[in-house]
């Protein structure tokens, strides 16, 4: 089976737990021989949720990550996907979507084996949405949670943290959402429009990665690659 078409805003091929997972521009990771893809922290209507508290954000966040994922599922084709937990802001949010959004993410789900990791801020994703929902999932080495678990590393792929990387690049501190990974574990950067990020260096992210890692930043037009050593 083909690995799937070459896309000009992937970056090369990295391996997690013996497998080859391909990062993508997009903040969605690749897997050729599954032809799987996963997203983490789509965070669907973090925007009402905060105008509901009285801070007023564009409503337009979850069209434009469901944009951003349709363009995903468009350029990779797909026969799954796993959406890494979080998924919804709150667990109101479902009720929150429009219609039109509604019948978008009700036609991602029926077009692929869809998959809802529950995270902390939607354990229970909702039935009417369409997909399947597991606490965590295990494929062929791989095991794919919300949040990282300390003890239980190979083959972790994960969201929850949003992970965030800077470098110093002409004199100026530049920052990018990021992939970071040890060859054992892996943490995909949050994909919802309105989601921030914790960097790389702060010990929640750090701490699980005792013996040094990477990070795939998201640039403009391409990934780019640096050790730990390299971020400050």
């Amino acid at each position: 089976m083909p690995d799937g078409p070459m896309i000009p805003h992937a970056a090369a091929p990295l391996r997690v737990n013996g497998q080859s997972l391909v990062p993508d521009l997009s903040g969605a990771l690749w897997w050729p021989a599954r032809r799987t893809l996963m997203v983490a922290d789509l965070h669907l209507e973090k925007g009402s949720s905060f105008a509901a508290r009285g801070q007023f954000l564009p409503p337009y966040d979850t069209a434009a990550t469901l944009a951003r994922l349709e363009a995903a599922v468009a350029r990779w084709r797909p026969e799954r996907l796993i959406a890494l937990g979080d998924s919804f802001h709150d667990r109101a949010a479902a009720q929150r979507i429009c219609t039109a959004d509604r019948a978008r993410i009700r036609a991602l789900t029926g077009c692929l084996e869809w998959v809802w990791i529950a995270g902390n801020h939607d354990p229970e994703p909702p039935a009417d949405l369409g997909g399947a929902v597991h606490e965590e999932l295990t494929l062929d080495g791989l095991v794919f949670r919300h949040e990282a678990e300390p003890v239980r590393p190979c083959g972790e792929l994960s969201g929850h943290f949003h992970p965030k990387a800077s470098v110093r690049v002409r004199g100026r501190r530049v920052s990018a959402r990021c992939f970071v990974t040890d060859g054992q574990r892996l943490i995909l950067p949050s994909f919802g429009a309105y989601t921030g990020g914790l960097d790389v260096l702060d010990p929640a992210i750090a701490g699980l990665f005792p013996r040094g890692f990477s990070v795939h930043m998201l640039g403009r037009r391409k990934l780019v690659a640096f050790p730990a050593t390299a971020l400050g």
